[in-house]
């Protein structure tokens, strides 16, 4: 086990403003449908250097009813065709709707890729009208994760220490 500092944020406003133009040419974000074996591909590349395994854990016949669940939403960065990172929501349709997971494969990380491609996807999930965004990140997350989504809207309303497995 091993004990990791939590940060809770939430939004309550969608993105104001014009959105955010894409920073490379044939950079594209798509809500897509994504097979188990593609889903666990990127998740492993997006999710590798900071420890995700949540999805790893999951029996497949659950990760599969998640994936094929309406109330969940995944949109890819994709650079001219190429997969480079997702957003994921969960409880799309709902008052309070997760950001679950959201991250860029390492290659295309340091491009600004990832505040379009977090924009973008906020910008989808508003408009199935929310009352609120939430998610959480801990200290195993990317150094920049928490000043990304401040910028993008959120804000922190809690912090604990949480123990996970290791």
């Amino acid at each position: 086990m091993v004990d990791l500092l939590v940060t809770y944020m939430e939004m309550s406003a969608p993105p104001q403003g014009a959105p955010r133009a894409s920073p490379l040419p044939g950079a594209i974000v798509a809500r897509e449908r994504l097979d188990p074996s593609r889903y666990l591909d990127l998740y492993r590349a997006v999710g590798g250097p900071v420890q995700w395994d949540q999805r790893l854990r999951m029996a497949e016949a659950e990760l599969e009813t998640l994936l094929a669940d309406d109330a969940t939403h995944i949109h890819v960065l994709r650079l001219e065709g190429e997969a480079g990172g997702f957003c994921e929501f969960n409880r799309v349709g709902q008052a309070a709707v997760e950001l679950v997971h959201f991250g860029l494969v390492p290659a295309f990380q340091g491009k600004r890729l990832g505040p379009f491609l977090l924009d973008q996807a906020l910008r989808s999930a508003w408009s199935q009208r929310p009352e609120r965004l939430w998610l959480h990140t801990d200290t195993y997350d990317h150094p920049a994760a928490q000043s990304v989504y401040g910028r993008a809207g959120f804000s922190a309303y809690a912090r604990r220490m949480e123990t996970f497995p290791d």
